[in-house]
């Protein structure tokens, strides 16, 4: 694949950008088929041009970015948020998204301090 002027490989952006923390990461993205340009499912090596629609499924989030500017190395945050136009959906609210499921006392399996007291009201502990 030979590489043009105002191109660049898809992971590399991605990561240069800031969407993901590493480089392996955006790539591993890529190959589990997270990373979408323009509606098609990309390998970390497919080449982005100005005007390519980026969507990127990363940590629980769709992200949907139009790529302005082609960049190979890491930038700062403002010169990464220059770089792309974010059509991204707003991202859910904290509460939303930190509330966690409580499993009810006593559902499931028991806890190790369960076993221990059912093993002493049924006399096997020494």
């Amino acid at each position: 694949m030979a590489s043009d002027e105002g191109s660049v490989r898809v992971d590399a952006w991605i990561w240069a950008v800031r969407l993901t923390k590493t480089r392996s990461l955006a790539a591993a993205a890529c190959r589990a088929g997270h990373v979408r340009v323009n509606a098609e499912r990309v390998k970390p090596a497919y080449l982005v041009r100005p005007g390519d629609e980026v969507r990127l499924r990363y940590e629980g989030r769709e992200r949907i970015v139009v790529v302005k500017q082609p960049l190979r190395k890491r930038v700062g945050a403002a010169v990464a948020v220059a770089a792309y136009t974010d059509n991204s959906p707003p991202p859910p609210p904290r509460e939303v998204a930190a509330a966690l499921p409580v499993r009810d006392r006593g559902a499931g399996r028991p806890t190790k301090r369960d076993r221990r007291e059912i093993e002493r009201l049924r006399g096997r502990v020494e």
